[in-house]
């Protein structure tokens, strides 16, 4: 390790151990990256998303209040229905002329069920592709949720809910012709590739079955987004930094923690996820044509050749920005972005300017390709050195 960057780690030591945080020089720090040694960087990330407060005398009772309140929801919306349901159908009343399966009403705690069962598929369905080419969210988690796992708490778990409802879809099959064929359920239990649903032994729990509670609790709290696809990229690389934390103690506790990250990062970014806000101002067709604007306005040339090719900014700029990037690089290289993402004051106007350096950065091959050429190139981006992406975002911020 050299010197200078042993000075950088101390410095971050100092700013995030004073008695009151100064934000903007902690700001300053984390625009050029931030260290992961000692857990700094998971604890910057937890500052610049505000969650914790700026006084630090006050982070043992705020941090013990929240964890206790993600407890709470765990009971409310995992525990509680998933122990109603283990005794639903159980009597006979909790058939009833009024409140049965087929209810349409939207009040029917059947309904309700159901309705979140949709969800569930689907964020269980996105959750195992969570970043397939490192092991890390097949593995097992070092802390897994005792509340959850406790074999006192007879109830229907989020895995049993998905097993036992992809179950009921694969053995009833309807046909385009209408025909219905009920397979065996022997041939229906192999749900998933094996290497894709290993199912760890009782006590233990997978880190994606950890992202999986967390958006599902997230689109239970916030009905009016629920969970859209994209959601998952979103909270991976939070949570990854979190449960990767040197620091045990906060590690144990990465589950909750990440919950509150990622609400505090969706309020400011769920617009994008509203499709009915696309074309308003704070919608992701607005920021899509900023991209365009600003590319106009620092390489006019560029900016023509893609009118020219009828290249449009939706293309390819819809995944850069909704997803914050995250799909275009590898986890680290997505990790040392956030740091820059989350230290400018202007969170989302920096994720345009870097957007903006990513094209100029290749305008030499946009310049000389076709439309087929340019469109392989923007969707499969060839350059992997983020630093060099940041720093060409820099200059263009500065007017260079």
């Amino acid at each position: 390790m050299s010197t200078s960057y042993r000075n950088r780690i101390q410095e971050f030591k100092v700013a995030l151990g004073e008695e009151k945080i100064n934000l903007k020089a902690l700001r300053e720090l984390c625009f050029s990256g931030i260290p992961f040694e000692g857990g700094i960087r998971a604890q910057c990330w937890k500052v610049l998303l505000n969650y914790l407060p700026l006084d630090t005398s006050l982070w043992e009772s705020f941090l013990k209040k929240q964890r206790e309140l993600y407890s709470q929801f765990l009971k409310e919306m995992i525990i509680q229905p998933g122990i109603a349901k283990a005794n639903l159908g159980l009597a006979r009343e909790d058939v009833t002329l009024e409140d049965h399966p087929l209810n349409p009403n939207p009040d029917s705690r059947w309904n309700n069920y159901f309705k979140d069962n949709e969800v569930l598929l689907q964020i269980d369905k996105d959750v195992r592709r969570l970043y397939p080419d490192m092991a890390f969210f097949q593995r097992p988690t070092e802390y897994p949720c005792k509340l959850i796992l406790d074999p006192q708490n007879e109830y229907e778990t989020l895995r049993r809910r998905v097993e036992q409802t992809t179950l009921k879809a694969q053995t009833v099959d309807r046909n385009r012709s209408g025909v219905t064929n009920v397979s065996s359920p022997g041939k229906a239990l192999n749900l998933y590739p094996s290497n894709e649903y290993e199912v760890l032994p009782n006590g233990c729990e997978a880190h994606w079955e950890v992202v999986e509670r967390i958006l599902f609790i997230y689109a239970k709290l916030n009905p009016g987004i629920a969970y859209v696809q994209g959601m998952n990229e979103i909270v991976g690389p939070i949570y990854y930094t979190f449960a990767t934390d040197p620091n045990g103690e906060w590690k144990e506790h990465a589950e909750a923690d990440t919950f509150f990250c990622f609400t505090n990062l969706m309020s400011e970014n769920r617009d994008n996820f509203i499709k009915s806000l696309d074309d308003s101002q704070c919608g992701i067709t607005y920021k899509m044509e900023s991209v365009f604007s600003m590319l106009k306005e620092k390489d006019m040339e560029l900016y023509l050749k893609l009118q020219e090719q009828n290249i449009k900014p939706q293309y390819f700029t819809f995944r850069w920005l909704t997803l914050l990037l995250s799909q275009e690089f590898l986890l680290p290289d997505v990790i040392r972005i956030w740091d820059t993402l989350f230290s400018d004051q202007d969170r989302f106007h920096f994720l345009i300017l870097v957007c903006c350096a990513m094209l100029t950065l290749i305008r030499d091959q946009l310049l000389s390709g076709d439309f087929t050429t340019n469109m392989r190139l923007l969707q499969d981006y060839p350059i992997s050195d983020v630093h060099t992406i940041l720093t060409k975002a820099k200059e263009l911020q500065d007017g260079s």
